[in-house]
């Protein structure tokens, strides 16, 4: 009877150890899911992987008859105001706005203030033994995308024109709208003015073929960075207009192989210009990531919307 006690007690024994190792081994578990869950342990940095639709390069040639390539005014309704003129120079102005308004799709309008400022001066300038009729040009330019936006120009006229047509002053107003001079002796553009010039058919079809894109906001990824220590993203992102409007208020919208991780609104960008956003310590639930997609999500009209979408990949 006493053999059987003890033996009894030694079973009771055995089991209360496998049961507490048992105990041990599923906090041992639970502490390292938990570790993994919460604590960084390795690092990954994601690379590009679908660059077709962004505008990562800002290509700056030229197409010869403009100082740079596709200079234009955002909109095809161009403000001008004219300064205190002679009446014959106020009179050949007009005259300018109303005949380029009739060879192509520009419209030009008259405000106080306008985007085109026409001003003239009295004092004869001489350059290489030459009377200058006038001057002008752009005086603010704005690169974006495949344009060059022109927001403000100034015209200067020097003397009366003594031609039927104002060439002169239709000479500066394409200096305005970026174009340079003409080796061409019968164009308007060519640097030494005479009565017979004419505005050539390639600068008209060129203006035209400009003007044809609609004014409207671009917004699309300059360059995005991001890397993930453990479960957490670190991400930096460069976001511009490169339309030919200024976009309003918009969403970054993030996800990891498919899965929203983060959302966050992007106030409004001006044309030409840009915002910067760095994220940091945003975690990811997912085991593993082996794709980030960055989506700018817009409730305007873009000129294109294929470029609110990019895609990483992670780096092997």
């Amino acid at each position: 009877m006493i053999e059987s006690i003890e033996e009894y007690d030694e079973s009771q024994e055995k089991g209360g150890l496998k049961l507490l190792l048992s105990f041990l081994f599923f906090l041992l578990v639970v502490g390292l899911l938990l570790f993994y869950w919460f604590v960084p342990t390795g690092n990954s940095e994601f690379i590009l992987s679908s660059p077709g639709h962004s505008n990562f390069t800002d290509a700056n040639s030229t197409n010869g008859a403009q100082f740079y390539e596709n200079m234009r005014f955002p909109s095809k309704e161009i403000s001008y105001s004219l300064g205190d003129c002679p009446l014959q120079r106020t009179n050949d102005m007009e005259k300018a706005f109303e005949m380029l308004s009739e060879l192509t799709v520009l419209n030009f309008y008259q405000l106080q203030i306008g985007e085109i400022s026409v001003n003239c001066q009295d004092s004869a300038k001489v350059k290489k033994g030459l009377f200058i009729a006038g001057e002008g040009g752009p005086t603010n330019i704005t690169r974006a995308g495949e344009f060059s936006i022109i927001t403000q120009g100034q015209i200067l006229l020097l003397r009366d024109s003594t031609c039927t047509t104002p060439n002169v002053a239709v000479h500066e107003l394409l200096h305005v709208l970026g174009f340079d001079h003409s080796n061409n002796r019968n164009n308007i553009m060519y640097k030494i003015t005479n009565c017979g010039q004419t505005v050539g058919e390639d600068l008209i079809e060129l203006i035209n073929s400009i003007y044809v894109t609609q004014t409207l906001p671009d917004l699309a990824f300059e360059s995005v960075e991001a890397s993930m220590n453990g479960k957490y993203l670190g991400t930096h992102i460069s976001i511009r207009n490169h339309g030919l409007a200024d976009a309003g208020i918009s969403k970054l919208i993030i996800y990891a192989d498919e899965k929203k991780i983060k959302e966050v609104e992007v106030s409004d960008i001006f044309l030409g210009y840009g915002r910067v956003i760095t994220l940091s310590n945003i975690r990811v639930s997912q085991i593993s990531v082996e794709e980030l997609e960055y989506v700018l999500e817009t409730n305007f009209l873009e000129l294109d919307k294929k470029n609110n979408k990019i895609k990483l990949e992670i780096r092997n």
